[in-house]
């Protein structure tokens, strides 16, 4: 009995043992393990602290290149880079001297780029001239000659390149005026092909190569009151009416008068003034001066026809000098001038004015530039 005792005792302690040892070697693993991770993420915070993401961060570790992002600090494209799966290492130094932006495809559309043998500051061009479309689409042509002459400036397209090419070889054109003339498709016919414009604004453009739709109809219409129309029924949105009577008001103080010969026109009175026209005085005619449905500004109703209380031609009027000094301080600018016939493809019209807001018309006042200009540069995104 007594040897059973004892043989039992034995095996228990050698079992206890046994689960010591154990224990031991986990606690160890353990011990290890808590190591890795407080190392671990001692060193995903160092890249984090940076700006670097997560997922960025644990692929910089992965590929040994902490050291190297660290000592280029904050970099938004190599962040990209490192989530991104079109990562390459060989192009590490390309990444983090080019500017990020904000695209789907960035990583692989460098990488492209590089291969097709751009530098980093012509990648920089590309970049910043196009939305990931239109980099993508670039990325499939052969490497382009007039890089920096044409996107030195900064509302060049990439996808009408070869169209400033092409014009640019035909008239010797400067680049500057290029872009332009070819962003606002003056290199195409009128009428065709035309930009269909359907959300309302106040610095909305239409002219012969961006329209309105036949159910379009301005925001706010509101009636004017009469005494500004000679008893006519005119309307306009209101707070570009509203624009015209302080003009109006204040021009009043001076002992002029201003009237309203013309205000909103639907797309159907558009169609009735275009067709009585044409079958008065033919295509030429009705093409030079006569807007085509869809395509008037009075259509928006933000485009008033102006006239004096003094003249019959407003041209020669007190009321229209008054005007071409004014009428910016109000919102309002001259749409169709002499000077940009060839810009707004409309004749002089001295009595169109146009409400675009007061920040727009002092700008277009003081650079003496047309509305397409304008539109050109800053809104045609």
């Amino acid at each position: 009995m007594v040897k059973v005792v004892s043989l039992r005792k034995v095996k228990s302690f050698k079992l206890r043992d046994r689960y010591v040892k154990i224990l031991k070697f986990l606690g160890i693993v353990l011990c290890i393990c808590l190591g890795v991770f407080i190392f671990y993420s001692k060193q995903i915070s160092s890249l984090t602290k940076f700006g670097y993401s997560k997922e960025a961060s644990k692929n910089i570790l992965f590929s040994f290149k902490k050291d190297y992002v660290l000592s280029k600090g904050e970099n938004k494209t190599l962040n990209a880079a490192f989530e991104s799966s079109d990562y390459d290492e060989k192009y590490l130094d390309n990444y983090s001297k080019i500017e990020y932006v904000n695209q789907k495809h960035l990583i692989r559309n460098i990488n492209k780029l590089i291969k097709i043998g751009y530098s980093n500051s012509d990648i920089d061009i590309i970049l910043s001239h196009g939305d990931d479309d239109e980099v993508t689409r670039f990325t499939k042509r052969d490497k382009v000659r007039y890089l920096e002459e044409f996107y030195s400036i900064s509302y060049a397209r990439l996808d009408n390149y070869d169209r400033y090419v092409k014009y640019s070889d035909e008239t010797g054109e400067d680049e500057e005026y290029v872009v332009l003339y070819i962003n606002l498709n003056l290199d195409k016919d009128i009428y065709t092909d035309a930009y269909s414009v359907d959300k309302f604004s106040f610095d909305m453009l239409i002219n012969k190569h961006r329209c309105l739709n036949k159910d379009f109809k301005p925001d706010n219409l509101v009636k004017f009151d009469t005494k500004y129309t000679k008893g006519e029924e005119y309307y306009g949105n209101a707070v570009a009416v509203n624009a015209f009577v302080s003009m109006a008001n204040a021009a009043s103080k001076e002992n002029l008068g201003l009237v309203i010969n013309s205000a909103y026109r639907s797309y159907e009175d558009q169609e009735d003034t275009w067709n009585y026209y044409l079958s008065k005085y033919g295509d030429d005619y009705v093409n030079k001066f006569v807007a085509k449905p869809g395509f008037s500004e009075h259509q928006t109703g933000l485009s008033f026809d102006i006239g004096s209380t003094s003249s019959n031609v407003f041209a020669n009027s007190k009321e229209y000098k008054w005007m071409l000094d004014n009428a910016y301080k109000y919102g309002f600018i001259l749409r169709f001038t002499k000077k940009y016939e060839s810009i707004t493809q409309f004749r002089n019209e001295p009595w169109h004015y146009r409400y675009v807001g007061k920040d727009i018309a002092k700008y277009i006042y003081e650079h003496n530039i047309s509305f397409e200009e304008y539109y050109a540069m800053f809104l045609d995104k």
